[in-house]
């Protein structure tokens, strides 16, 4: 009888000890780290053909004490490696734990193969090479409180893998973690009943399920095993255990009476189903149908399991759709099936709300890197009756739906008025709803704020939900159109950080103007809202003049005093590719020519080393920058009559400089400023759109001009 160690993912250990006291193995005890058990090796091939649930199974050849280097190496000296493996092939040691002495695993690692090579050494063989990537034999050091176990890999890595999967969709889910979640759901106690998955993705679990029903063993179409190269291998004894889990799992697929359904409404990732199906040789089991899981309807019979593994919106851009088809889903759950039970694995948790149900069993599992719950809702008559079926969210119960539609009514006559197509509806108007929400066109943008530590994530999570179930529903934006961004207190850097790479972008309008902006790739869209009547401002003050634009970002003010009539317009940003963005805008709008320069530079480097003079100059620097192309750190407050002074020398006679930024709190250093002769006009109220009539600290701006000798 030899000691064995089967691993697997966290959540699954109780269903994997179950699994191997079914399958006859003997002293099963669940540890934290896996499951143990005892076996004859012949016993234990049979186990390794039937199990669904590991993802690994390590065969104890030795112990010892491990609480330094000496001792770890003296315990793996100790096994008699060559009895284990020839000095011909290659191998790998696996280490895992760590302790006070040996700190990191590529060091335990490193000390248990000198004891391999060495052993061989002393019995003047030749030493045995390591590979990697590819051993043909592998073995796991395990260190625990001091003591170390050495295990041969018996079963090999990725037990899991059936072999039947040619491709997956996105997000694969593990065989294993399938097994996992089918045999919680219950619908193996009747696998006579209907089986949905209405987002089955590459279709593991349907094959999963189906497989199970029939009692198939999943090692039977393994290729390559641990033990092949191993020399206590009993060669005999595995051929016999697998023809006859072959034949007996031939058999169960003969006589299984079961019928699963597969739906996804990507008709791509619906073929990749289909194939995977028909690689496991049981696509008769499977019927698919490519749908929306929302608008399914129940032609699957009566008393049967739904169940799914559903995007978790990991990317937040996915959250809006996720929300509402969650909604609807529970709409659709307790309209149309009735007595059915519902079983979701999730690492999203607070999506299971939106289909308001109560759900009377959750487990937790991991998939890969992600926390999940799994959530099992019984739809009998009294979960039905406890909600209203048909049902949404009720929009007058929500105080940020009630405000944002009291919102848009006060903007409304003012938009037609003004033809305004880009602006702020929302700003955190109220506290519990830490978002802004802005209109782009027919596009919507949530901006969601960093919330207080104080505030438990799981309320922040699931105020955002109700924010971006209600923005689209009360302003009728498809979900498709909505983009969330999450917003925190840059420290260190600047604020316009790229967030994913999807080189999108849409043409706006605003005032006959055409603006490109990318509401997808960076925290900023490429136009400042809050901006909009300065830009008209300064182009009203540039008309037949010229205007040095520092600090551009994507040049929409330099646009508008371009339209307006500028003589020049000369725009200076360090950023190559907002200047590039800024030259696109020129572009949208037929405007080219010598009167129009874009310089790559850095700002208050170029503004010292100008000689050029200009009629308007506009300065909107960054609150605070320590860009490594800079040279040296920015700070709005402490620096902002260095930069005004710089600015100044490139003002010429008679001209204004208007200098505007969005510190919070900032405060003028009127004394340095009158020194410098002179005078001031604060603009902050007068560049206030009524958009943003709220947020008396979005911006702040001010007028400079001279004093009259």
């Amino acid at each position: 009888m030899q000691q064995f160690l089967a691993l697997t993912s966290p959540g699954i250990e109780i269903l994997l000890a179950q699994e191997l006291k079914d399958l006859k193995a003997e002293q099963v005890v669940q540890k934290p780290e896996g499951v143990y058990f005892n076996s004859t090796i012949e016993h234990a091939y049979h186990i390794c053909l039937y199990l669904r649930l590991a993802t690994r199974v390590l065969l104890k050849l030795g112990e010892g004490d491990a609480a330094n280097k000496e001792q770890l190496y003296t315990a793996a000296k100790s096994i008699a490696w060559s009895e284990a493996f020839s000095v011909d092939k290659t191998f790998a040691i696996d280490f895992v734990g760590t302790s006070d002495e040996i700190r990191n695993s590529q060091f335990g690692a490193l000390t248990v193969k000198d004891a391999v090579v060495d052993h061989f050494r002393e019995l003047n063989e030749e030493r045995p090479s390591i590979d990697k990537s590819a051993p043909q034999i592998s073995f796991q050091a395990r260190l625990l409180r001091d003591k170390v176990a050495i295990y041969l890999d018996f079963s090999g890595r990725g037990l899991f893998k059936r072999g039947y999967r040619e491709n997956t969709g996105a997000a694969p889910l593990k065989e294993h973690l399938a097994a996992a979640i089918i045999t919680r759901s219950g619908w193996l106690d009747d696998t006579t009943k209907p089986l949905v998955d209405p987002m089955c993705g590459s279709g593991t679990v349907l094959i999963e399920a189906v497989l199970m029903a029939a009692g198939y063993a999943p090692g039977i179409d393994r290729v390559q095993w641990g033990f092949d190269y191993w020399l206590g291998h009993q060669s005999e004894d595995w051929k016999s255990a697998k023809s006859a889990a072959i034949e007996k799992s031939h058999v169960g697929l003969t006589q299984l009476k079961t019928k699963v359904f597969g739906i996804d409404l990507d008709s791509r990732v619906l073929k990749t189903a289909q194939q995977n199906a028909k690689n496991a040789g049981i696509q008769r089991f499977i019927e698919f149908s490519c749908k929306n899981a929302s608008e399914m309807k129940n032609a699957f019979g009566p008393k049967g399991t739904i169940l799914f593994n559903p995007p978790y919106g990991e990317r937040i851009g996915e959250l809006p759709e996720l929300v509402e088809c969650f909604a609807l889903l529970g709409q659709k759950f307790k309209s149309h099936f009735i007595n059915w039970r519902v079983a979701v694995l999730t690492a999203n948790v607070e999506l299971l709300a939106m289909m308001k149900m109560v759900s009377f069993k959750r487990y937790k599992f991991k998939n890969g890197p992600l926390d999940c719950q799994f959530a099992i809702y019984n739809l009998d008559e009294k979960q039905v009756a406890s909600s209203n079926v048909n049902a949404e969210f009720e929009q007058k119960d929500s105080a940020f739906a009630n405000r944002l539609l009291k919102n848009k009514k006060n903007l409304k006559s003012w938009l037609k008025q003004e033809q305004v197509q880009c602006y702020r509806l929302y700003d955190a108007d109220i506290p519990e709803y830490n978002v802004a929400v802005d209109v782009y066109a027919d596009h919507l943008v949530i901006h969601e704020y960093a919330a207080p530590a104080k505030i438990e994530p799981e309320k922040v999570a699931k105020r955002l939900q109700e924010v971006v179930y209600f923005a689209p529903k009360v302003l009728e934006v498809p979900t498709d159109k909505v983009v969330i961004k999450t917003r925190s207190k840059q420290k260190g850097k600047d604020q316009y950080q790229r967030v994913e790479q999807s080189k999108k972008s849409m043409v706006v309008d605003e005032y006959g103007a055409k603006l490109k902006v990318n509401l997808w790739d960076y925290l900023d869209t490429g136009l400042f809202l809050d901006h909009r009547k300065t830009r008209q401002i300064v182009a009203k003050k540039a008309k037949n003049k010229s205007l040095l634009n520092l600090f551009s970002y994507t040049g929409s003010v330099s646009l508008q005093a371009a339209l307006h009539g500028a003589s020049t317009v000369t725009t200076v940003d360090m950023s190559k590719t907002y200047l590039s963005w800024a030259e696109d805008n020129f572009l949208l709008n037929n405007l080219s020519g010598h009167k129009y320069q874009f310089i790559q530079a850095d700002c208050l480097q170029w503004l010292k080393n100008n000689e050029q003079k200009f009629d308007v100059v506009f300065i909107d620097p960054p609150t605070f920058s320590n860009s490594k192309r800079m040279g040296e750190s920015f700070d709005v407050q402490r620096d902002h009559v260095s930069l005004i002074t710089d600015g100044l020398k490139s003002l010429a006679e008679g001209g204004e400089l208007m200098f505007t930024n969005n510190k919070r709190n900032f405060k003028m250093d009127f004394d340095a400023i009158s020194a410098l002769g002179l005078n001031v006009q604060e603009l902050s109220d007068k560049t206030r759109d009524k958009d943003f009539q709220r947020n008396k600290h979005i911006h702040n701006s001010w007028l400079f001009t001279r004093k009259a000798n």
